[in-house]
Parts: C-alpha cells; sequence; structure tokens
C-alpha cells in the first residue's frame, strides 16, 4: 500500500528552532520584554503574525501597525543571515536514513512547514530533492493546529488523509495531524507531544520495522 509521509521541518528535519529563538529574543528585548525559552517553545508551528502577537501580550505592549510591520520583516531578516549559513551538519540525526528507506519502498514524501523560508533551507541542506511535493507558509492561509498544510500535501501528492503519516516536534503540528485524521508521530518530548499516536525523541529510534507497520497501518 501507498502512503504519504508528511515532514514538518522546524524541530523535525533540521534544528532552526535556535535561529527563531536567537531572532525573536533579540526584537522582544529591543521592545523591552523579555523572552525565554519556554515561551519559544509556544510559538512553535505558530505564524510570524501570531508570534509577534504573543510575545507584544507577554510584554502587555501595544504598537501601531506600521511598526508590527517593520518588526516582523526585521525578524525575517536576522532569521534569513542565521539560516544563509546553514549546510547538511545542520540536518537532524537520521533523518537522511529515513528518507532514503521510504524512497527505496517508494513512498510519497511532502514537507508541510508554516516556514516561508522551507525551499531555502532545504536547499542549503541539500534535502529539496528527497520531496515530491513542498507546501509551506506560501501555499497556506491557516496556521495549525488548523489541517490546511497537511490536506493540501496529500491532495497534491493524491493520497488519502487516513493514508497519511505526519511527523512534528509541535502540539500545535500533532492537533492539525490528529484533526485531519492522519497519522501523528512526535518528535521530542513524550509529555509535551502527548497527543501524537506515536513519540520518539528523534530519528534514530525510528527503525525500519516500524516504518513497514506505518505502510500498512490506518489511522483508527
Amino acid at each position: 500500500m501507498k502512503k504519504a509521509f508528511i515532514f514538518d521541518l522546524d524541530g523535525v528535519i533540521v534544528d532552526t528552532a535556535k535561529y527563531h529563538f536567537l531572532a525573536w529574543q533579540n526584537l522582544a528585548n529591543s521592545l523591552g520584554i523579555s523572552f525565554s525559552e519556554e515561551q519559544n517553545e509556544q510559538l512553535k508551528g505558530v505564524s510570524r503574525v501570531r508570534s509577534l502577537e504573543k510575545i507584544l501580550e507577554w510584554g502587555n505592549k501595544t504598537i501601531s501597525e506600521e511598526e508590527f510591520t517593520e518588526l516582523m520583516s526585521k525578524k525575517n531578516e536576522e532569521y534569513l543571515v542565521y539560516i544563509s549559513k546553514m549546510d547538511t551538519s545542520e540536518i537532524l540525526p537520521d533523518v537522511p536514513r529515513v528518507l532514503d528507506y521510504l524512497i527505496s519502498k517508494e513512498q510519497a514524501i511532502a514537507l508541510g512547514s508554516a516556514s516561508k523560508n522551507a525551499r531555502i533551507i532545504l536547499d542549503k541542506v541539500q534535502l529539496a530533492t528527497k520531496f515530491h511535493t513542498i507546501v509551506d507558509g506560501t501555499n497556506v492561509s491557516k496556521a495549525k493546529p488548523d489541517p490546511e498544510v497537511f490536506l493540501i500535501g496529500a491532495k497534491e501528492l493524491g493520497v488519502l488523509p487516513e493514508n497519511c503519516v505526519v511527523f512534528e516536534d509541535s502540539v500545535a503540528g500533532i492537533q492539525a495531524a490528529n484533526i485531519a485524521n492522519m497519522i501523528s508521530i512526535g518528535i521530542g518530548d513524550a509529555e509535551v507531544l502527548h497527543e501524537a499516536d506515536y513519540i520518539f525523541n528523534d530519528f534514530t529510534e525510528i527503525r525500519e520495522d516500524f516504518i513497514n507497520n506505518l505502510v500498512s497501518a490506518k489511522k483508527v
């Protein structure tokens, strides 16, 4: 049976969360707002607009629409400087092994990310050719936990949602996969991602026999 395997980007394929954290922290500090790694966790899988709104709420700050737009642009520019220096060393452990195994089994592979810089990052780490389709922030209008990004990926691959498997590191992403009736696999902290169907610390724990079982499994 052919399945579609849909991967989030940040925190799943590459660790760009650290770059988002640095850029958001610098922005928050420029506004006199403290910003912790715990708060950064709450921004995972969240759009840039909503992320800035949350930071302003935490700091009890109000700014003009013009300044809001300028700050979003400034944050993205700083983030782009960080990712411009990325290379294959930034790929998280065993991601290429899992991708190559899926390719060897002739399974459909998609990227489903909120990031508008997804294509740039995949090119930098030389993984773009592993994906049959890439759905990113330029293709969607609704942020996770809305399942739009995953449903578009499934449609482009010609696979029904119940035959899709999603790899995610965020609560919003796991919720989006579940809402779409897809098998959800959490990559990261089991306590945080407890809503997922399966949870692994990272891809080094995902063996070929587990993938083989996924190929024949359906979402209950």
